[in-house]
């Protein structure tokens, strides 16, 4: 079954169609994901629901482009995957696409300045440091330019993070598990800054969570189970 919007809207920004993926372990091949399908429009914030192991980061993995598929095919922005190598599928996500991890993804030896100008430099439109300024100040760190990661908290970290996804005003923002580090306190600020810049930007959101509570703000819900998607209502998500 496909999962998606049931609003009529314009061509999907991503199209997965029978997504599968097997790995080998031992002398057993598993299936973590299997005959997939999901399409997800311009806008959209979409939550991916699971238990710990379930493959969600998995699937994250593939719909970024990121990892390849044992079987199916996926468009990202009209181009099937597929038929990009791994260069021409980071060329397709350069200054499109941006990355908010669980675990931070920062450079140690950047400071906060730099490891947000990192896509500006891979990105083919131009960008500025006054720029990656611009959004460390709107992530409250304007303070903090020229600190390196491990003299900055883990919400400050995942702030800056949040800054070097959304610097090149990307398309499209996949978020993995983006409280998992952090306290409920932070997270909570972390996600009430990520829903805003969304909002703002009015950049597409594919949000990888175990969190029900953080699930339900988005558009959608999905679950992942036994490799397959289900869909409901995010009121209808317990607490």
């Amino acid at each position: 079954m496909s999962i998606s919007s049931n609003k009529t809207r314009q061509t999907p920004i991503l199209h997965a169609q029978g997504l599968t993926k097997q790995v080998d372990s031992g002398e057993r091949r598993l299936t973590i994901l299997q005959d997939l399908s999901l399409s997800v429009y311009p806008g959209e914030s979409v939550a991916i629901l699971g238990r710990s192991g379930a493959g969600k980061s998995t699937l994250l993995g593939l719909l970024a482009g990121l990892d390849t598929p044992s079987d199916g095919e996926l468009a990202l922005f009209g181009h099937q995957l597929s038929q990009l190598d791994e260069d021409g599928r980071a060329g397709l996500r350069a200054g499109r696409v941006g990355f908010v991890f669980q675990n931070f993804q920062l450079l140690p030896t950047l400071n906060a300045l730099e490891n947000v100008l990192l896509p500006l430099e891979l990105s083919p439109q131009a960008g500025s440091e006054a720029n990656a300024r611009e959004w460390l100040t709107r992530v409250g760190l304007g303070e903090r330019l020229d600190h390196l990661p491990k003299q900055l908290s883990g919400g400050e970290q995942q702030r800056v993070a949040i800054a070097r996804a959304f610097v090149t005003s990307p398309e499209l923002v996949f978020a993995d598990e983006p409280t998992g580090n952090l306290d409920p306190a932070t997270g909570a600020k972390v996600i009430e800054l990520l829903f805003s810049l969304n909002r703002e930007i009015g950049t597409t959101l594919i949000l990888v969570t175990h969190d029900h509570a953080l699930a339900s703000r988005c558009d959608r819900c999905l679950q992942l189970e036994e490799g397959r998607l289900a869909a409901f209502e995010p009121s209808e998500v317990p607490a």
